[in-house]
């Protein structure tokens, strides 16, 4: 998946204090939230009340790993981190899916051993009170972190975000599976249990596709993209062999363009620097790009093997 084109990045030492403040106010909003469907849920007995509720237990753990993990994101480059630390925090969204993935399976099985041990709940007005408020406060945390997350072009805040937002279609099953307890059905309690583990382990694996596209250098960028700006620029003759990598808010490109054979190395070193302004201007989130200046051989180079 190709990067989108990004604009007004806030400096780096504003840029982590505001992820750091989100992710605080998002922690102590997910803990209240928890705690109300974790002792609900014991009370009346529902299985997926509870699961809910270790659920939104784990959002807050993630946040805590956040908040580690934007801490070490957030030093200087030294000499032995020469690219930074900013994929401590891709790091960091990597160990959210992890712990997200231990939940759905514990989750999984607490659902299995209470299908071989049936426990009919006891359903209240209170438990679907519970279940509505939380709805709503997941709802404005998942648009509120969403928002922040894209601003700040924050690895940590997006997954959140996605994780927080699948809390919706959890308590709404949940929802579901209190009226068909109403009603009669209680073993949909449990199957309801089982639906929430698999919408948990889908979540995990989105945010590990996204966090190890990072960690394993994908392609950020279309080729053909800085192709066209490359070829753009007066005195590029050719371009090939064009490369991205790295996180939203820390882009890398290297390519080679071809400049005439006759062109004086001076000339040929303007030409490369020119390439690199207007790929900048283009994609205000790259923050390295290394162009490798060769001679014109008269045609294109075909891509190495």
């Amino acid at each position: 998946m190709y990067l989108v084109r990004r604009v007004g990045i806030v400096d780096s030492i504003t840029r982590y204090r505001e992820i750091s403040k989100v992710l605080w106010q998002v922690l102590v909003l997910n803990w209240a939230v928890a705690s109300a469907k974790i002792i609900l849920g014991y009370l009346s007995g529902s299985a997926s009340m509870t699961a809910d509720g270790f659920h939104s237990l784990d959002d807050g753990a993630s946040n805590i790993v956040g908040l580690i993990g934007i801490k070490i994101a957030s030093r200087p480059v030294d000499e032995d981190h020469p690219y930074g630390h900013k994929k401590y925090e891709t790091l960091a969204s990597a160990a959210i899916g992890a712990m997200l993935f231990a939940v759905a399976l514990g989750v999984a099985r607490s659902a299995v051993s209470r299908l071989l041990h049936p426990v009919t709940p006891e359903i209240t007005a209170a438990s679907f009170i519970v279940m509505f408020g939380t709805m709503v406060v997941n709802g404005l945390v998942s648009r509120y972190e969403r928002r922040a997350g894209v601003r700040l072009q924050s690895d940590v805040l997006i997954s959140d975000s996605k994780h927080t937002r699948s809390d919706l279609f959890v308590s709404g099953s949940v929802i579901a599976s209190l009226i068909a307890v109403r009603l009669g059905f209680s073993l949909l309690d449990t199957i309801s249990s089982l639906v929430i583990a698999g919408l948990i382990g889908a979540s995990a694996y989105g945010i590990w596709k996204e966090s190890f596209g990072v960690l394993v250098d994908q392609s950020r960028i279309d080729g053909d993209e800085i192709k066209r700006i490359a070829l753009a620029v007066s005195g590029v003759e050719a371009c090939h062999r064009v490369r991205s990598r790295g996180r939203d808010d820390d882009l890398k490109i290297d390519l080679h363009i071809q400049v005439k054979p006759d062109m004086s190395i001076e000339d040929a070193h303007q030409v490369g620097h020119k390439v690199e302004e207007r790929i900048r201007e283009e994609y205000s989130n790259v923050t390295d790009v290394v162009v490798h200046t060769e001679p014109f051989a008269g045609v294109d180079p075909k891509p190495p093997r």
